[in-house]
């Protein structure tokens, strides 16, 4: 059977015109790297990177029952996030197992005011992978005659991302007052040139940063916009190397169905003391109850070599794991990389071995992250 062909983003001619290298991502044709993957990770430590981030998913729920509708499907309780915030949140299985990690914003209601004043809105951001069976799976459960609309918004916006301790200040030459007043996984639907913006203070590389929607058709001009002002283009090469340093999980990789929140370290995003009957709830409490069997870690190299997903970590010259995520860290100069272990060898100063294609490299367990961005000022 013949593959559909790739999606293409809003941006995708501004990439070709940069000369990215593309490939295959998620169903999508996306860029891995402009100048190189190491120099994007170095400019997005060091000044400001923009990524073409709109391959991820974007549903649009809102109505009266929105909030209740959300809370049926979330690990979190969305109810708690208040106007103008978002918060990270997981849509698991009957069984535990996590089908996406997600984000949820909650913007104004229409007409403004606080929730009580108007129609519930909410956006959830959705790995692209995934969007489609998590649309699907919204609809299917969106109960008859619930005063909730669900509306996929990826193919009319364009989403990117700009990253970096200089963000900011393009983004206040952008939307003059708005960064200053935005605090972090703080969200703000704005004007720019008269047309409609969505933009949050979030991202996935450990930086300060922002994510900002807008139509499609003004995503190009955005895209010029910031790179005018010397913003370097990054591609999914950076964005993976950035994401390890700050040890976000990546779907598919960290996290998959196989995986439930405790041991992949995301208990926090699990709520049960609002009682509310969530999908895979009474899993989750059974699984809190006995405890998990292992544990997400940091792994970091203490001899040369580059650790990769899939290989396996040895412990007294048995196999007691394998990484789900690897590589070299362009920040620390040292390979690092992330895998489950048992809970007896998951703490710090553990010791063991990483098999990279037969040859046996030591690692050493770390603390969560490697990297964390020095405080400002």
């Amino acid at each position: 059977m013949t593959p559909p062909p790739l999606r293409r983003t809003p941006l995708y001619h501004e990439h070709i015109a940069l000369g990215a290298r593309m490939v295959p991502f998620a169903g999508w044709e996306m860029p891995l790297q402009f100048a190189g993957i190491i120099e994007e990770h170095h400019a997005v430590r060091r000044r400001a990177g923009l990524f073409d981030i709109s391959h991820m998913g974007r549903l649009a729920v809102d109505g009266p029952d929105a909030a209740a509708f959300l809370r049926s499907l979330c690990t979190y309780d969305v109810t708690r996030i208040a106007v103008g915030e978002g918060h990270y949140a997981l849509v698991c299985r009957d069984d535990g197992g996590i089908l996406d990690d997600i984000y949820v914003f909650r913007p104004a209601p229409a007409g403004g005011g606080s929730a009580s004043g108007g129609d519930e809105r909410f956006l959830v951001v959705v790995n692209a992978a995934n969007a489609q069976r998590i649309g699907e799976r919204a609809r299917e459960r969106l109960p008859r005659g619930a005063r909730a609309t669900l509306l996929d918004r990826q193919a009319e916006t364009a989403m990117l991302a700009l990253q970096g301790p200089e963000a900011r200040s393009h983004l206040e030459a952008l939307a003059p007052g708005l960064a200053r007043g935005l605090a972090a996984r703080h969200c703000a639907e704005i004007q720019i040139e008269g047309r409609p913006a969505f933009i949050s203070r979030t991202g996935y590389t450990g930086e300060d940063g922002f994510e900002i929607v807008v139509p499609a058709a003004e995503g190009p001009a955005l895209w010029r916009w910031l790179l005018e002002r010397s913003v370097q283009p990054c591609g999914l090469g950076a964005r993976d190397t950035l994401r390890l340093e700050a040890a976000l999980a990546l779907y598919g990789n960290d996290i998959d169905e196989s995986t439930n929140p405790f041991e992949a370290g995301l208990g926090w995003t699990v709520t049960f003391d609002d009682g509310a009957d969530f999908v895979g709830r009474e899993a989750l409490l059974r699984i809190r109850e006995a405890g998990v069997g292992r544990q997400l870690v940091c792994l970091k190299a203490l001899e040369r070599g580059v650790m990769r997903a899939g290989c396996p970590l040895l412990h007294d010259g048995r196999t007691v794991g394998r990484l789900t995520s690897g590589g070299f860290s362009p920040t620390l100069a040292v390979s690092i990389g992330l895998g489950y272990l048992p809970p007896d060898l998951a703490a710090p100063g553990t010791e063991l071995q990483v098999d990279v294609r037969g040859k046996l490299l030591w690692a050493q367990v770390v603390p969560r992250p490697f990297y964390k961005r020095p405080k400002a000022g």
